[in-house]
């Protein structure tokens, strides 16, 4: 055997020890992916967030009833600075029902990523249109139920395709990514936009245009997510034997988680009382999931399905499911409040 053939054997056997490892890599990757989609962590907060967005979805629905019965009552609505519904005993059914909605989804939070977590709210969004037609009797046709099955179709897509978060060792670590430049310009905007619509546009227009009251709520929502994620984490550690309660950077993320709850619940009462409640929840939806998502991004630096690109459609599709949904949901109701408009 001369030299040559030599050669040419063994590139033969080096390419196929090369197509063996290639191989190889590409069943691990298949195996990874997959044990990331349906990882244990990732079970739990599924099932949590599902159970969050059906005592959500009915709480919207008996709030309202609250509110209605509290402004029958008294005469002032919330919608224009009353808070006669505090003395309502069904308003407060309806908040205590959100409450444990609000405390599942905390503790989702704690077990599976923010972008897994968030777009399943897509089935509060059901779950109140459905009851709003049956008990509020505001009118769910044809498009709202298109709405409904493309909200569930992209909500089983992110299911599918959610990603694993690298773990999290402690609270510290959180705050870290809080103060990265990024973030903080984001936190920054957030804030600046918040206080010009409150002070600006909800005087002028609140009343008159459903974005107004949702947009404060959507925006503050998106921060109090990221904190929710933070100290649920903290929690979740701490009951590992690993107490994060003794850094201040903890009680910090619970100082902005109740500063941004107190904020939403007020200006969602607002848009409850003085919009249809099958328009706020899909808008309200929408616009939470896409800055929730956003701040994901930015802060946890979560690359969805980014190792293929064949992938990016399924970002696609999510995106055009959930929110197209979300959309034929609002346009397929009926909406029984005629001063609604689309712009102030």
């Amino acid at each position: 055997m001369n030299d040559w053939q030599m050669k040419r054997e063994g590139n033969e056997d080096q390419h196929r020890n090369n197509k063996r490892t290639y191989t190889k890599k590409i069943r691990e990757e298949k195996s990874f992916n997959l044990q990331m989609a349906f990882s244990q962590d990732n079970l739990k907060g599924f099932v949590l967030a599902l159970s969050s967005s059906a005592f959500i979805g009915a709480s919207f629905i008996i709030k309202k009833k609250g509110l209605r019965r509290a402004a029958a009552a008294s005469g002032v609505r919330a919608g224009v600075g009353g808070f006669s519904y505090l003395l309502e005993p069904l308003w407060w059914l309806g908040m205590i029902t959100m409450i444990v909605g609000e405390v599942a989804n905390f503790v989702a939070y704690a077990f599976a990523p923010a972008v897994l977590v968030t777009p399943l709210g897509a089935l509060s969004i059901i779950v109140s249109a459905v009851l709003a037609h049956f008990i509020l009797n505001e009118k769910l046709h044809q498009l709202g139920i298109l709405g409904c099955v493309m909200c569930i179709a992209g909500s089983i897509v992110i299911v599918i395709h959610a990603p694993q978060e690298r773990p999290i060792t402690s609270v510290q670590e959180i705050w870290s990514m809080a103060i990265q430049p990024a973030f903080l310009l984001y936190v920054g905007s957030v804030v600046v936009l918040v206080f010009i619509m409150i002070v600006h546009f909800a005087p002028q227009c609140g009343h008159s245009n459903v974005l107004v009251f949702t947009g404060i709520c959507s925006f503050m929502g998106s921060l109090s997510v990221m904190s929710v994620k933070a100290v649920g984490t903290a929690l979740k550690l701490t009951f590992e034997g690993n107490n994060q309660l003794l850094y201040p950077e903890t009680w910090f993320f619970v100082l902005i988680v109740a500063t941004c709850v107190i904020t939403q619940m007020n200006y969602l009462n607002k848009a409850l009382d003085t919009f249809n409640t099958a328009v706020v929840s899909p808008i309200y939806y929408v616009m939470f999931t896409s800055l929730t998502i956003l701040a994901s991004v930015i802060m946890f630096k979560v690359r969805i399905l980014a190792r293929k690109l064949t992938l990016c459609y399924c970002i696609y599709i999510i995106t055009l499911y959930i929110f197209a949904g979300a959309f034929f949901i609002l346009i397929g109701l009926h909406r029984k409040n005629a001063n609604v408009a689309s712009s102030c």
